[in-house]
């Protein structure tokens, strides 16, 4: 089970942390990741972190205001999300892969690499 927490509305410029707690599983079995949906479009991947925490991979949309992170003691996944714009407002996920074959976070970027979904956290960003 993925429970995300921490949306809200913030001004454009500002800074947001959301987080997903997991239960039921092991944590650092499962790929993370961040996926967002606004308003009339599709879901938009964000951002993914190994299991392992050695590597992430961040959508070109948020590269560099992003940052996706993993504390395995709280099994709860995060995304520290700096220099908002009105464009990044939106419904965000957080998702867990099995991900058995590859472990590098480049390699999940697609929905379907997913296994298990939380809850959605909106975020409004205000001009």
């Amino acid at each position: 089970q993925l429970q995300a927490s921490g949306g809200g509305l913030v001004q454009a410029g500002g800074s947001l942390r959301l987080s997903c707690l997991a239960s039921g599983g092991t944590f650092s079995n499962y790929v993370m990741g961040w996926f967002r949906q606004a308003p009339g479009k599709e879901r938009e991947f964000v951002a993914a972190v190994s299991r392992s925490a050695d590597n992430t991979y961040s959508g070109n949309s948020v590269k560099g205001r992003f940052i996706i992170s993993r504390n395995s003691a709280k099994n709860t996944v995060y995304l520290q999300m700096n220099s908002l714009k009105p464009d990044d407002t939106a419904d965000y996920y957080c998702a867990a892969a099995r991900g058995q074959q590859y472990n590098s976070a480049y390699y999940y970027q697609q929905e379907d690499d997913y296994d298990y979904w939380g809850q959605g956290t909106l975020v409004t960003v205000s001009s």
